[in-house]
């Protein structure tokens, strides 16, 4: 083999596999802890919908993000606080993940059983016959409170176990280094993990099959599943025991000084600063709105695809079985996305068009649902067509719309978003980011639920469907919001990397000159932008 060949398959390894052999004793147990954490995180996603929507409707779940999550996430981080001032990472880390598998098996085992004793059913029949119709999502979500607790700490894993303890303890156990490496290898592996978790969705639901009459199949699959739940909160917590161990006792890959050094800390800033921050920002403001924009965007769709999902599939087995296929089917255009297209796109088109990618999608596929939902009457002809009906194509035209907009928000969306931030100076790059996740993820998790749940109100109905024109009038809106905002910051982006790349040069030009002006930016080459 010629040295050429030798150096080119050497650039395509590093590529698809920059690990170094002495590496993989750090990377693999990261990459299996956040293979489990992710395994568990599809688990359930799924299982929530299914309680919540087959037993209440997906009216409720704009009601339990609102009056639910949001509290809940706001408690979790008030005790998360005060725990983390009182107890050791390391026990912390172990308790939280304990504490959840001991929660979710505890629910198949105890409250799901008992459901109908815990039901305050004279208080929510009063409330349904005295309250609006368009809070009856909100009733549903006091009726079925042991479901809707399983929800609200099925969103707060993904906040929790994900963003809280796993990013944490990555972000402090690893050199920045080794961060441009492991990160993107770390993304694939939670996307694998969607496949044996939606095996396991599927097998498990299937389980009605080989039940005698008069059990009850959705308790027996809920207990199989909240048991593999568990399983992976004890190999997770085993993962983490033996990093501790054995990883973070080798000075080649933890050196708590060194880290510390190379790393600053993120500002904290109430809602209140982080506003005032971001309008001061033109350039922030912009990437707040692409944040929200996709947050509300996806938010509104969901809700009315569930509720579809939930009348072609009431029973609780059929609607989870179909939810581990659709896990399945986004983890495998997700990793296709991330390892084909979104990167080629940013190389070969430059920056404007691939953050312009995810809305021009979602606007795309988001038109096409709303337009059959709200007109399938008037498609007959197209319907017969298909040989389908008019309920199984909306809901494959919203699970079209889901799968592509999860895939293109992590092959596009996300580091198109965070390329953003490499033009600002290090100050405003720490504040920035800190105000948008504060202001941008609550305003997109919880807008687009206040939306709907004025709806409902307004119009006075328990069904989405009722309301579904106002929504996807309303989702056309955000979305061409989000597109201005997308080109505005495109321009700007543009204009201060070029003046970025200007005081890099011109410091360059004036070492070769003698001088000692150090240059401004770090960059070694302009990064492409398409306006």
């Amino acid at each position: 083999m010629s040295q050429t060949a030798i150096k080119e398959f050497g650039k395509w390894r590093s590529l698809l596999w920059p690990i170094h052999a002495f590496e993989l004793k750090k990377f693999l147990p990261m990459f299996f802890l956040f293979f489990f954490i992710n395994f568990n995180y599809t688990i359930l996603r799924d299982t929530k919908d299914t309680l919540i929507v087959t037993a209440t409707g997906a009216e409720t779940i704009p009601f339990l993000k609102f009056w639910g999550v949001i509290p809940g996430a706001i408690l979790f981080m008030l005790v998360f606080t005060k725990l983390s001032n009182l107890i050791n990472r390391e026990r912390l880390f172990m308790g939280i993940m304990a504490f959840f598998g001991l929660f979710f098996g505890l629910y198949a085992m105890v409250l799901y059983p008992n459901r109908d004793l815990l039901t305050p059913t004279t208080l929510t029949t009063w409330m349904y016959t005295h309250f609006p119709e368009g809070l009856h999502g909100l009733v549903g979500m006091i009726r079925y409170w042991p479901s809707s607790l399983f929800y609200i700490m099925a969103e707060l894993w993904g906040s929790a176990a994900v963003s809280l303890l796993f990013w944490g303890f990555a972000n402090q156990i690893t050199k920045v280094v080794e961060s441009k490496r492991f990160y993107p290898l770390f993304g694939i592996g939670a996307n694998l993990a969607m496949y044996p978790s939606g095996y396991l969705i599927k097998k498990f639901a299937r389980i009605k099959d080989y039940l005698p009459e008069g059990v009850d199949a959705w308790g027996v699959t809920l207990q199989y599943t909240m048991t593999a739940v568990m399983v992976a909160c004890a190999a997770a917590i085993t993962v983490y025991w033996w990093i501790n161990k054995e990883v973070l006792t080798d000075s080649r890959f933890y050196d708590p000084l060194e880290l510390k050094a190379s790393k600053k800390k993120k500002p904290k800033m109430t809602v209140s600063e982080s506003l005032l921050y971001l309008v001061r920002s033109p350039y922030l403001l912009c990437i707040t709105m692409l944040v929200v924009g996709y947050g509300m965007s996806i938010n509104l769709v969901e809700v009315t695809w569930k509720k579809q999902l939930g009348m072609l599939y009431p029973n609780a087995n059929d609607y989870q079985e179909y939810m581990g296929g659709f896990s399945q089917i986004t983890a495998t255009l997700t990793i296709f996305m991330m390892l084909f297209v979104g990167g080629n796109v940013i190389r070969r088109f430059g920056w404007g068009v691939a953050a312009l990618f995810t809305p021009i999608v979602l606007a795309i596929t988001g038109v096409a649902f709303f337009g059959f939902v709200v007109f399938r009457d008037q498609l007959t002809g197209f319907v017969a067509l298909m040989g389908s009906t008019p309920l199984a194509l909306a809901v494959l035209f919203g699970m079209v719309q889901n799968v592509m907009s999860k895939s293109t928000k992590y092959s596009m969306f996300d580091p198109t978003k965070e390329m953003a931030y490499i033009p600002l100076d290090s100050e405003v790059k720490l504040k920035g980011k800190a105000a948008i996740d504060v202001v941008g993820a609550r305003l997109g998790k919880s807008g687009g639920s206040v939306i709907q749940q004025l709806l409902l109100v307004l119009f006075n109905t328990g069904n989405i469907i009722v309301v579904a024109p106002y929504i996807g009038v309303i989702l056309v809106g955000i979305i061409v919001a989000w597109i201005i905002a997308t080109a505005a910051l495109s321009r700007r982006f543009g204009a201060l990397n070029a003046e970025r790349e200007a005081e890099r040069l011109a410091a360059e030009a004036a070492q070769h000159k003698g001088k000692t002006l150090e240059p401004l930016s770090t960059s070694k080459e302009p990064l492409k932008v398409s306006s």
